[in-house]
């Protein structure tokens, strides 16, 4: 697999960003890059951290992250909240999405977090058992919109890695 990272989204590739498309039978599952950056921006109180995923110099998806916030159910779930995660229809199944997550997780638990949270719609082709075969497990909580909310325990970072 080639090299993943999460880039900031600027000037210069906002407009490859915004063309990343999950497949037509997904959207209702997880939106698109221009409405996940519009609902970040309705609630700013959910202190909103976005990237593009790339694959060595190309957009292959978009991480919506609610950044150590302090949680208030049902609008607020955190402290970090997975709130979106989109990979391009035409780059699915190659491992970006589960990479992402990895890069997200090592990034929030070098900021003290233990755990990440996620909400999923309910449904056939859905992305809940991506989230269950990368690690996530059902609270047994929903969110307002009857979400499905799971949770990513991480474990410490080990003494002996080098960062």
């Amino acid at each position: 697999m080639s090299v993943v990272t999460l880039r900031q989204v600027t000037d210069e590739n906002r407009r490859a960003v915004l063309a990343v498309r999950v497949a037509p039978t997904q959207k209702r599952f997880v939106g698109t890059v221009v409405g996940a950056l519009k609902h970040a921006q309705e609630i700013p109180e959910g202190k909103p951290w976005h990237r593009a995923i790339y694959s060595d110099d190309q957009p292959v998806g978009f991480v919506l992250l609610s950044w150590n916030v302090t949680p208030e159910p049902p609008r607020i779930i955190g402290p970090w909240f997975l709130w979106k995660l989109l990979v391009d229809e035409r780059h699915q199944r190659r491992g970006y999405g589960r990479e992402a997550v990895r890069l997200v997780a090592d990034i929030v638990r070098a900021n003290g977090a233990t755990e990440v949270l996620t909400s999923c719609v309910p449904g056939v082709d859905g992305p809940e058992p991506f989230y269950r075969r990368i690690g996530f497990r059902p609270t047994g909580e929903v969110d307002e919109n009857a979400e499905t909310i799971l949770a990513l325990d991480l474990d410490p970072p080990s003494q002996s890695s080098s960062r």
